[in-house]
């Protein structure tokens, strides 16, 4: 075994450890050549080219350059990794740009200083998570490397507390979804750069600050070659209304890729919905019926080929189909089990709303809760709101019995809650605002008084209750006709039918 050599830095290089800063290089500086050339010559692996997101970092002393630091995002699949973090596989793909990979670390020639490689990796950390903030808009939690350990033993890693999970199988990836063996297995460094990292990345959800990491990412379709076949046969339904020219889509792939989508999340448009047709795999497209090309692969449809549809398909048609298919993939006893219904108004993205070229730029859609199934939804009428919009989608749910109807403050009228319960049979829950003075009196005076020991405030005189309450009363939807306008929101009331009636 080789003899390992140490020894304790000496004053002046004690003094060139304290003197060191780790600086960012930015993308348009005129060193980036130079750091560029310098990896290509001394690295081991001769590139500094990377993938996705990546920082690059120059330690240096008074000007002197003396090591060189590269960050880029990280590996996708690490069975290691993935099991330190108890991740599934939809875990990882919405949280990945969390962990960030130390691609490149080089030590200059000619640089001979104990610990050097130790304190240029601690400042490198030090800053990289507020540094990736700035530059891509999310922080950065964990951080991984791999070290050739028949290169190098990893000693800076260990000394700066990273953690050793394994190594590699010895596998690169050459092409999407291929991979080829190069015989060289690295050893696989972590570490945490937050106390609290490793407890959030396991975690069912993110903390509120991180969710916007995994809302950027697009789902990808979960469902089986057999349950899309079976999609695209239900789509069928769907009067065809095009043309079809060349390479056209067949109408049923379009709009089963659509409703895939939907279920998964995707509400942001046609970009989002070309973006998730982009991670379909062959299998899937060929189940779904997708063109195929002359080399016999299957395409994918684009952004343009959805924005067509969207503006032509029959609304009404693919709803039911939807529906359908919600039946059959959730059982119709889920549905009937649920006690809650939330009715909300919502307008799509990038539209005016009430502008004559856009008559539908807002809907109004129920959902069943908690299982978070879609009952229906209507748009709004042009030059109209949500309180037609809601009847009518009523009209469409039918008997409600046993259920809980919520909605906002805007159904607060006599009609609609008529609706509700006399023709629906069901009870409901709204808040009530500063346009129902009276009804807001009458709530109150159903409440017990605000408890300011319970609530760790200090009691005040003639202090209006400022939370949301929620009460419980007897009271039939027409005694509604005594409450008029004007108070203060916070309020709510639940009104229940009378059993028997």
């Amino acid at each position: 075994m080789a003899k390992v050599s140490f020894r304790i830095p000496g004053l002046n290089e004690q003094q060139l450890l304290e003197r060191l800063e780790v600086r960012l290089l930015g993308p348009e500086e005129e060193a980036r050549p130079r750091y560029r050339e310098l990896m290509e010559r001394h690295h081991y692996l001769k590139s500094d080219v990377m993938v996705g997101e990546q920082l690059r970092y120059v330690a240096e002393v008074d000007g002197q350059w003396l090591a060189l630091l590269s960050w880029s995002a990280a590996a996708r699949h690490l069975r290691d990794r993935e099991q330190w973090l108890g991740w599934t596989n939809t875990q990882r793909r919405r949280r990945l740009a969390l962990i960030a990979n130390n691609a490149r670390f080089l030590i200059l020639p000619g640089v001979d200083c104990p610990n050097l490689a130790s304190r240029v990796l601690a400042l490198g950390c030090a800053r990289l998570s507020d540094d990736w903030q700035q530059n891509y808009g999310h922080p950065i939690l964990a951080v991984e490397s791999f070290v050739d350990s028949q290169l190098f033993r990893g000693t800076c890693y260990k000394a700066q507390g990273w953690k050793l999970l394994g190594q590699t199988k010895g596998y690169e990836r050459c092409r999407q979804d291929y991979y080829t063996e190069h015989g060289r297995p690295k050893q696989l460094w972590v570490r945490q750069l937050h106390p609290q990292a490793l407890r959030w990345l396991k975690a069912d959800s993110l903390p509120a600050a991180l969710q916007p990491v995994e809302d950027a990412v697009i789902p990808r379709c979960e469902a089986t070659v057999t349950e899309l076949r079976d999609l695209r046969m239900l789509c069928r339904q769907v009067p065809e209304w095009r043309k079809r020219k060349g390479r056209d889509y067949p109408l049923p792939c379009l709009l089963a890729i659509m409703m895939m989508a939907t279920l998964a999340g995707v509400v942001r448009g046609q970009r989002d919905l070309a973006a998730f047709a982009r991670g379909l795999t062959q299998r899937q497209l060929r189940a779904l019926g997708s063109y195929r090309k002359r080399d016999r692969t299957y395409d994918f449809p684009k952004e343009t080929t959805f924005q067509r549809v969207l503006a032509q398909v029959d609304a009404e048609a693919l709803e039911s189909v939807l529906l359908q298919w919600e039946d059959r993939m959730l059982g119709g006893k889920s549905r009937e089990a649920d006690p809650l219904i939330a009715i909300d108004g919502k307008a799509q993205r990038g539209s005016t709303p009430h502008v004559e070229d856009e008559q539908k730029a807002q809907l109004v859609s129920a959902q069943s809760l908690p299982s978070g199934r879609v009952l229906g939804t209507v748009a709004v009428e042009h030059k109209s709101n949500e309180i037609p919009a809601a009847r009518q989608l009523l009209d469409k749910l039918g008997p409600l019995d046993g259920k809980l109807v919520m909605l906002d403050a805007l159904h607060t009228c006599q009609e609609s809650l008529r609706k509700i319960h006399q023709e629906n049979g069901a009870d409901y829950l709204l808040p009530v605002k500063g346009n129902h003075e009276a009804l807001e009196n009458l709530a109150a005076a159903c409440l017990p008084p605000p408890d300011p020991e319970a609530s760790g405030e200090k009691p005040a005189a003639a202090r209006k209750p400022t939370q949301p309450i929620q009460q419980s009363a007897e009271l039939s939807p027409l005694r509604l006709k005594r409450a008029s306008s004007a108070a203060p929101s916070g309020t709510a009331v639940r009104y229940r039918r009378k059993r028997g009636r």
